[in-house]
């Protein structure tokens, strides 16, 4: 039997993005948690409070709970969009890198290949888009 790809035992379908960013931890922690980087990743917020338990709405309706924070390394979430059954899990991690930061972001418990398709261009987007507001090119 063939497994498909992004399928896991336990955590459903998942996906991970990551780039490395010739900018800092700490720039790249401000401009995600910033209200512009916000909207890249997360969708039309109007802020996202740093501490665990927090709940969070979009206005397309996603919702989910703040899980871990730990700044300038680690965000930790589930996130539940609308017309979904259950939630998934984020997370976002910088890590660093000899030139500059690792911004990761990964997501499990996704209902199906075509989510994790979907998910995968979301996140693609959002490291594409951190790194245009950086001024990276390519």
């Amino acid at each position: 039997m063939d497994k498909l790809v992004g399928k896991t035992k336990d955590a459903g379908f998942q996906i991970g993005v990551r780039r490395t960013l010739p900018i800092t931890k700490e720039e790249a922690w401000e401009r995600l948690m910033s209200p512009d980087g916000l909207k890249l990743w997360l969708g039309d917020i109007d802020e996202l409070k740093l501490e665990k338990g927090q709940l969070y709405g979009t206005s397309d309706g996603s919702s989910g709970e703040v899980r871990v924070v730990k700044p300038q390394e680690q965000l930790r979430m589930t996130w539940q969009r609308k017309g979904w059954e259950q939630p998934s899990t984020v997370q976002i991690r910088l890590l660093s890198a000899s030139t500059g930061t690792t911004v990761s972001f990964h997501q499990e418990k996704l209902a199906d290949s075509a989510v994790r398709e979907e998910m995968k261009l979301r996140w693609e987007r959002a490291i594409a888009g951190l790194a245009e507001a950086a001024g990276v090119r390519g």
